[in-house]
């Protein structure tokens, strides 16, 4: 899908540059969301792009606000899993989640009861 953009050497070795790396930590973030490689790809147009166009920030944003509704959404699914666990089992949990997700998931739980 040309995500990332490699250099050829002499015996036909890929030499990729150092923003490489950045770019693919780029496409492994949005990989770990479940985003589509070719949505990744235009991700990566619109940062690389120096003059975006209006409608299309407006358009991702528009994009991430319903990614987030999704996920909120989900969220809302599990809010019964969590009454039903025990002290022990939340904690196992907490410890897999970043700092962010377990503050909301804690805010969750507390909008629940």
């Amino acid at each position: 899908m040309g995500l990332l953009h490699a250099n050829r050497s002499k015996s036909n070795y890929r030499i990729y540059a150092s923003e490489a790396l950045e770019d693919l930590k780029f496409i492994e973030r949005y990989k770990k969301l479940g985003i589509s490689l070719e949505t990744i790809r235009r991700k990566m147009e619109m940062k690389k792009c120096h003059e975006m166009n209006e409608s299309i920030v407006e358009q991702h944003i528009e994009t991430v606000s319903e990614h987030i509704k999704q996920l909120n959404m989900e969220l809302s699914d599990l809010a019964p899993v969590l009454e039903v666990l025990n002290t022990k089992q939340k904690e196992a949990i907490f410890k897999r989640l970043t700092l962010e997700s377990v503050a909301l998931l804690q805010s969750l739980h507390f909008l629940t009861k």
